[in-house]
């Protein structure tokens, strides 16, 4: 299976939208702000000098991550996440890789991300890429009960 990672695009809008609803809904954790951010990724993400990734496998779109800015020299990694039927194939693992290449190549110095700890398998590939637990405060997001950073 050949797995590629290709800039979003426009017309990736409805699958990007698709692919995050199905795992924030499955696990009973899609609200507003979420729903802003998949409504207005051009906007919420891109416009603000953010980065999505869409990970593609014979033409199909598969997954998604993206880096949003928070403010100079900080970012946040977003709106990760593989459909049902592609998890367990390394897709995710590129996925945070290239976002945390682009990270160090454009001198990101702190990469933060919000979880729910009933995401165990995402927050344990998260360890692995050396982010750790840190103190939750003024979350954007209500269900996100866990915060973890990584510094570059």
């Amino acid at each position: 299976m050949e797995i590629k990672i290709i800039p979003y695009r426009k017309e990736h809008h409805a699958i990007f939208k698709q692919l995050n609803l199905e795992w924030l809904d499955h696990y009973n954790l899609t609200e507003g702000h979420d729903l802003m951010v998949l409504n207005d990724p051009q906007g919420m993400i891109l416009d603000n000098g953010g980065f999505i990734w869409m990970a593609e496998v014979e033409g199909k779109i598969v997954g998604s991550a993206g880096l949003k800015k928070e403010k100079e020299g900080e970012y946040e990694l977003v709106k990760m996440g593989v459909t049902k039927s592609y998890q367990g194939n390394g897709i995710s693992k590129l996925l945070i890789e290239k976002c945390l290449a682009k990270a160090k190549e454009i001198g990101v110095k702190k990469v933060s991300l919000y979880s729910n700890h009933q995401l165990q398998t995402a927050i344990g590939l998260y360890e692995k890429y050396g982010f750790y637990h840190v103190e939750l405060v003024s979350s954007p997001l209500e269900t996100a009960d866990i915060r973890m950073e990584l510094l570059l």
